[in-house]
């Protein structure tokens, strides 16, 4: 036996012997390998800078060889923290959550804490009934375009500290991109190039942003002295633009800036294969910049929304909240900007 080695003092065996293949390292197998007891292990592990320096590097080597891993349930009963948040999106296959889950999970790793994500599939119910079992196992909830009415959301702000993207609740932590100016471009393109009527395509009606967008953008045409027709609520998908087609086509505008990127990509499909140019017959815009967005046929002109920023933005003054720091209610310092492609042009 080398020298060094540390043993077992009742058995004279390896410490690390007593971990048999396919079984979880305990704090208690930690501890007889750095030689140290079990409570030494959890403040070294749990509350860094309670033990020496030179002991706490001898329980986290020990630690790293047997593979301990944390147990965050575990850590929760004298803490009252997991070291978890909980992040809740509508649709795990819309491309528009890539970049605020990236952006959550870089503040996450930033603080040591650990992402857990689940989606709604667009049901305000189920978004409701999945973020609340997710409450008692995380320390706050990151609620990203959520579906449900503002008292649920303040219901479980109730419970836990709740953070939002892409949706303003009054006395819950929101940050919300500021689409006034990219919204603001829009219009400007548009009017620059021809267009005097323009059709609005929002998204579904239980969504605080399709809502706040169609508003901006009112406002926006009202004070360009563009006409703007509002049409029906289609579902956030490829599928929900291609169902407006007819109904973009029988507008009579020239234009048409759909809610998100999917609607916008599946308008553009639709109409080419009616053949309707685009856009020498319509301009179309989109919203989000989705990766994606820039690969169709002509490439989609879209407001990029700055959704990897708000995902860290938000994640970031979620875990101040949770230790106890101030933050503010409501963050709009995140800018939307137009990005020109080849679906504008041109009015008809």
């Amino acid at each position: 036996m080398a020298d060094d080695e540390t043993v077992d003092a009742a058995t004279g065996a390896p410490a690390g012997e007593h971990v048999r293949p396919g079984e979880s390292a305990t704090i208690y197998d930690v501890a007889r390998l750095a030689g140290v007891n079990p409570s030494t292990v959890s403040r070294a592990l749990n509350r860094p800078g309670r033990v020496s320096a030179a002991t706490e590097r001898r329980i986290r080597a020990a630690a790293e060889t047997l593979h301990y891993q944390v147990n965050p349930m575990a850590r929760a009963l004298p803490t009252g923290r997991t070291s978890i948040i909980g992040l809740v999106v509508s649709d795990i296959t819309n491309p528009v959550f890539f970049d605020v889950v990236r952006g959550a999970e870089t503040a996450a790793t930033r603080a040591g804490y650990t992402l857990v994500l689940t989606e709604s599939e667009e049901s305000d119910e189920r978004e409701y009934e999945r973020a609340e079992r997710m409450l008692r196992m995380v320390d706050g909830l990151l609620l990203a375009t959520p579906r449900m009415p503002d008292e649920h959301i303040r219901a479980l702000a109730g419970q836990k500290h709740v953070a939002v993207v892409n949706r303003q609740v009054e006395d819950v932590l929101s940050v919300v991109p500021d689409a006034q100016h990219g919204i603001a471009e829009a219009v400007r393109h548009l009017r620059g190039l021809g267009h005097s009527r323009i059709a609005y395509l929002p998204g579904p009606a239980l969504s605080w942003m399709a809502r706040r967008r169609g508003e901006l953008l009112a406002q926006r045409c009202e004070w360009a002295h563009i006409d703007l027709i509002a049409l029906d609520p289609v579902a956030p998908t490829v599928a929900g633009g291609r169902s407006a087609a007819r109904a973009a086509r029988d507008s009579g505008a020239t234009a048409v800036v759909a809610y998100n990127d999917l609607i916008a990509i599946g308008l553009m499909q639709e109409l080419v294969e009616t053949g309707i140019r685009i856009p020498a017959d319509l301009s179309v815009i989109g919203f989000d910049d989705i990766f994606g967005a820039d690969f169709t046929s002509p490439s989609l002109t879209t407001v990029k929304s700055p959704l990897r920023e708000a995902g860290d933005h938000a994640l970031s003054a979620l875990l101040a909240r949770v230790a106890g720091d101030a933050a503010p209610y409501v963050g709009f310092d995140l800018e939307t900007t137009l990005v020109v492609r080849g679906s504008t042009g041109p009015a008809a």
